[in-house]
């Protein structure tokens, strides 16, 4: 997965969201340590130690191929504010062996006021940084869950901020059927009602049933 997330820094030509994806994925610093450290989620989804970067990863991957399909987004805004959407979780989430807790500023400011602000205090140190790149950065990241009484304070109005927004849900949600299944009795194919879903999950006969079985 590191290996993943430096060939997307990699990918980035914008000098300016490299050299911030730089800084923030400098290799030994504690930053990097955190992010790759860090779960995802307290339950619904990669909640379990390096879950952060497997989400951010996967997110980012799936927004560089989208892309290059729609037409009118600019891949490099999209791309870093995919691996940067969830930065404040390094701050909201403590893990004592494989317990997951939120932390007094996860608690008090949330994972989104902490990742803006952690974002624009690098920012705040480089040189040069464009304020209208800046400006549509930090709003994927005030915007990603979407709506208001999903904790956003803005709702996604661009279409970088949609594509990011879309591409998390989607791969929470997905992570949420892989937890599910990992609880899943033996001879089971649906789960019980689950919120991260919304709904029971379906594990019976279709494309894969026959390796997960084997699993």
């Amino acid at each position: 997965m590191e290996a993943d997330l430096r060939e997307l820094v990699a990918t980035v030509q914008s000098p300016h969201l490299r050299r911030l994806l730089g800084v923030i994925f400098a290799e030994g610093s504690p930053t990097w340590t955190a992010y790759r450290d860090a779960p995802a989620a307290k339950h619904y989804h990669q909640a379990y130690r390096h879950g952060l970067l497997e989400h951010s990863v996967t997110v980012a991957q799936a927004v560089g191929a989208a892309a290059a399909t729609f037409a009118g987004i600019d891949r490099d805004v999209a791309v870093t504010g995919a691996l940067l959407h969830d930065l404040g979780k390094i701050e909201t989430y403590e893990m004592t062996g494989e317990e997951i807790r939120m932390s007094d500023a996860g608690r008090l400011q949330g994972e989104i006021s902490l990742g803006y602000h952690f974002i624009r205090r690098v920012i705040e140190g480089l040189d040069g940084f464009p304020p209208e790149t800046e400006q549509a950065l930090l709003h994927i990241v005030l915007s990603h869950h979407g709506s208001l009484r999903h904790g956003s304070p803005v709702v996604p109005c661009t279409r970088e901020a949609t594509l990011v927004h879309m591409i998390d849900n989607l791969g929470a949600k997905l992570g949420s059927f892989d937890r599910v299944e990992s609880d899943l009795a033996d001879g089971e194919s649906w789960s019980a009602f689950d919120k991260g879903i919304g709904a029971g999950a379906y594990f019976g006969a279709g494309p894969g049933s026959e390796e997960r079985a084997a699993a």
